[in-house]
């Protein structure tokens, strides 16, 4: 009798929308280029494990080129790196 008046309480509360959900993770970082308050990051988006070079545009100083591994990589300062991107070919 209680599992029956338990089930009924379950099937009850569902009926009313009283589910509970678990919280979806929060977002991942961008795929490329991307700045948080403080830093500058470059995201590559890989599933085959490539290694790729990007382009990083540098305030006041000269554009250099690196090869990144897939996952994020830290490229400076937010204040001093103004971009970066993909040149199209792999390391």
């Amino acid at each position: 009798m209680t599992s029956t008046l338990a089930s009924a309480a379950a099937l009850a509360l569902t009926a009313l929308g009283a589910v509970a959900f678990t919280a979806a993770p929060s977002a991942a970082a961008p795929c490329g280029f991307y700045e948080t308050s403080a830093d500058a990051f470059y995201q590559h988006c890989t599933s085959d494990g490539s290694h790729v070079v990007i382009k990083v545009a540098v305030a006041h100083a000269a554009d250099y080129e690196r090869c990144v591994a897939p996952g994020r990589t830290w490229l400076g300062s937010a204040s001093k790196i103004q971009g970066a991107h993909y040149v199209g070919r792999t390391c």
